[in-house]
């Protein structure tokens, strides 16, 4: 590798050296490159060719140690005055659509790729990199510039998994099929094409072929949260229940469990009449999909209705809210609303005891705090 890469080194020297010769030092040039002083070894060639010459090989040297330098302004100046010369020089676009992504303007990149397919209209790469222009997947451009790589190039591993996880979203699950399997047949071992090929066999019902693919992922050492909610499912449409639930179990145990895993886990003890731990589970799937911030929405809906002087929506809106959280605080607004709007003392004492219980923090409601022991002593007597 090292034989290669001063190879290289020499050939740019010699390059260089064609293009302005009489007051090149070769050997200077091929010390900056050797130890990779690009910014030096760009000021050295300024100083050569001047900022701005026009000779194509002076600027492919200039934009080259700019951009190796990390000098990408300068180097897009090389660059574009190149193109200037040679319009359709595929290189330089490249490098152009390259800088553009580096410094963020992705429209700009887009349309040097462009202008390498009007130059080659089979260009797999540029299809391939304007795809990952787009992120989303179920983007049509996206899907567009994905097809066109694909059609050129069905063996490649990326653009078929891309593509077919496009199709997968978009439930066009044959198609995904159909793109993998040139890509699978090209590359038995690639595990990420087989992470894709999961889905997609379950969605088309192919319940064994499924099941082979997650035991090879899983024997290669794969237990994502996917793959085992994946075989999960799949044991759960197989009826396989027992086996299903050591799926879920093995999520719950690693603390990766979700609201899918819980779902399923409460279904198959169901179907095995175990109805003790189906009902465990179907609660905790209701608490794992609920917000944490539930109490805070009724809250604040119940303070919407007090300034609407809707007293009981009011009410309402802020027990709704103890089903999420036993917190003082909306015991406080009840207990006032009771109290102070609704006219209920009985109630508000009821409330104002239940806040005073909750262990309100002390330094941050010292006053809510007195006030309301102050409430208890007035409506106790």
């Amino acid at each position: 590798m090292k034989k290669y890469v001063s190879l290289l080194i020499l050939f740019i020297v010699a390059a260089v050296a064609q293009a302005q010769t009489s007051n090149l030092d070769k050997e200077k040039l091929l010390d900056y490159y050797q130890n990779q002083r690009y910014s030096e070894a760009a000021t050295y060639l300024e100083n050569i060719y001047g900022k701005e010459s026009n000779d194509p090989k002076a600027l492919f040297q200039l934009a080259y140690v700019h951009l190796m330098a990390g000098l990408l302004p300068e180097a897009e100046k090389n660059y574009l005055a190149l193109q200037q010369l040679q319009p359709t020089n595929i290189t330089v676009l490249f490098n152009l659509a390259s800088i553009s992504l580096r410094r963020g303007n992705e429209e700009k990149a887009k349309s040097f790729y462009l202008e390498i397919l009007k130059a080659d209209s089979t260009n797999f790469n540029v299809y391939k990199q304007l795809a990952n222009l787009y992120p989303l997947s179920n983007d049509p451009d996206k899907i567009k510039y994905l097809e066109k790589a694909n059609k050129l190039n069905p063996a490649e591993a990326d653009v078929a998994y891309d593509l077919a996880t496009s199709y997968n979203i978009l439930k066009q699950d044959k198609k995904a099929y159909a793109v993998l399997d040139p890509a699978m047949k090209a590359d038995t071992g690639n595990f990420i094409l087989l992470k894709a090929r999961l889905p997609v066999c379950m969605a088309l019902l192919k319940f064994p072929e499924a099941s082979e693919v997650g035991e090879r992922l899983m024997a290669a050492g794969d237990s994502t949260s996917f793959v085992i909610t994946t075989m999960g499912k799949l044991s759960v449409l197989t009826k396989a229940f027992e086996k299903a639930i050591r799926y879920f179990k093995l999520l719950e145990s690693w603390g990766q469990e979700n609201e899918t895993s819980l779902y399923y886990t409460a279904l198959c003890y169901r179907e095995l009449k175990n109805y003790t731990f189906s009902a465990e589970y179907t609660k905790k799937t209701i608490e794992f999909s609920t917000s944490p911030n539930m109490a805070s929405y009724y809250t604040l809906l119940g303070t919407v209705y007090e300034e609407k002087l809707q007293y009981k929506s009011a009410l309402a809106a802020y027990k709704k809210g103890l089903e999420y959280t036993s917190k003082g605080g909306i015991y406080y607004n009840i207990a006032l609303l009771e109290d102070l709007k609704l006219k209920e003392p009985a109630k508000a004492l009821t409330y104002y005891r239940l806040y005073l219980k909750s262990k309100p923090d002390e330094g941050k409601n010292k006053e809510a705090i007195l006030y309301v022991k102050d409430r208890i002593n007035t409506l106790s007597k």
